[in-house]
Formats: C-alpha cells, structure tokens, sequence
C-alpha cells in the first residue's frame, strides 16, 4: 500500500545522512583487483556481518516536519493529525484504506473514535517495525 511504503522510504531517508567527504592532494595508487574467490568470500561476510541500520526518531522527524509547517498538531492520539504531519493523505478514504490494508477487526463503523485510535497506535507500530525508533508511551 502506498502509506506503508511511504513511511518505510521516510524512514529509509532519514536513516541515510550523506557522509562527508574529504580531498586529499595526492591520490592512492591503485590496488590489484581481488581474485574472484576473495570477493565471493567477502560478499559473504558482508551479508553476514553487516550491522543492522540504527533505529530512526520518529518523534523528532514528526516533530520537525510540524515545526517547518508552522502548525498546531495533536499527532500523538489523532490519526488525522499523524497523518498530516507525515504528508500523507489523512481523509476518511485513506484512513479506510489503511485500516483495511492492516485489517482492522473492530466493530465500530468508518471513521468511528475507535477505528481511529487503532490506526494511530498500528501506523505507530509500522513505524516502529520498519526502523524507527517510536517512544513506548504512544505504542
């Protein structure tokens, strides 16, 4: 689903911060090209012991994104707001959307206070699960 995904990139973006590069005045001469068993052994480590990403602030990231809006946000216990902060498209279709893509189970009709509370708390849990670092109280 393309909110799923959209988090997932955002988290993936603000995971990645370009590293800084600097000049040197004299360049490294060339090393020998490895031997084809040298490099099938160290795309095995590296698959293996490769460290996994650190874990993104989600609430610094939503935070920010309110901030630069210049906007009051209640996005800690409104889906609408969450959803807002984090560009995406906050309307009733979306929120069905949504709560159909994670199967939502509840008995409440569409856009009901307790469909959206489940959504704010399972769009919290994606979060989480997809690399980001989402403090426990708003799990």
């Amino acid at each position: 689903m393309g909110i799923l995904n959209s988090l997932t990139d955002m988290l993936k973006k603000s995971a990645t911060t370009p590293a800084k590069t600097t000049t040197t005045k004299t360049a490294p001469a060339p090393a020998a090209p490895p031997s084809p068993a040298l490099k099938s052994k160290a795309a095995a480590l590296a698959g293996s012991t490769a460290p996994k990403p650190e874990p993104v602030d989600v609430e610094a990231i939503i935070e920010a994104k309110v901030k630069a809006k210049g906007v009051k946000s209640n996005w800690r216990v409104s889906i609408v707001d969450l959803m807002s902060a984090l560009d995406l498209d906050s309307s009733l279709a979306a929120r069905k959307q949504l709560a159909a893509k994670l199967k939502y189970t509840g008995t409440d009709a569409d856009g009901s206070a307790e469909k959206n509370m489940w959504l704010h708390k399972e769009l919290l849990k994606a979060l989480a699960e997809n690399g980001g670092q989402v403090p426990k109280e708003l799990l």
